[in-house]
């Protein structure tokens, strides 16, 4: 092989080459985005932090729990709970996610499924009663330290009056809701 043999071979796979990455710059050109003002996206009903000084103050609930699953509406926190369809399955004998499935959750055994719970909700014992359920689903992280579960709660307690209505539904036998 001559060396004009060779500067042709070396010159088209050069030429290749450099082709390759002019394509590769002007894709990234044509296909580029803004940059990004927030890594990531808000979830509904994610923890908001205020830099007041002293303490926060915990606020009251204006209705008993029994009286807001009174006036719950089933279809609404049906609706709420879509976000979480993300994460939890709501079906009959439904597979585990990222979460466990909600399907008889209200009375379960806190951290009674074959599923891989956080130490610190497998230490809290119990059952997922309706004030408890409220509680979590207030503030997870707050109700569990440690819970792996990155939801931010639901503060509006009429939204979790039916998401609590909803989540009963979903049994062969649902829980009744509590005396006042």
């Amino acid at each position: 092989m001559d060396s004009f043999e060779f500067n042709k071979i070396s010159g088209a796979v050069l030429g290749t080459l450099l082709f390759v990455m002019g394509l590769g710059l002007f894709s990234d050109g044509l296909f580029s985005h803004a940059p990004l003002k927030a890594a990531g996206y808000d979830l509904p009903g994610a923890v908001e932090e205020h830099g007041h000084g002293g303490a926060a103050a915990a606020a009251a609930p204006a209705e008993p729990l029994p009286a807001l699953l009174a006036a719950a509406d089933a279809k609404r926190g049906e609706g709420l709970v879509k976000p979480c369809a993300t994460c939890h399955s709501f079906d009959k004998g439904g597979a585990a996610k990222v979460g466990p499935p909600l399907y008889g959750v209200v009375t379960r055994k806190v951290a009674g499924l074959d599923f891989a719970y956080s130490e610190a909700l497998k230490g809290k014992g119990g059952a997922w009663e309706f004030n408890a359920l409220n509680e979590f689903i207030t503030a997870p992280a707050s109700y569990v330290k440690g819970t792996k579960m990155a939801y931010g709660g639901e503060k509006d307690a009429k939204k979790r009056a039916d998401i609590l209505a909803y989540l009963r539904t979903l049994s062969d036998a649902p829980a009744p809701i509590p005396a006042k």
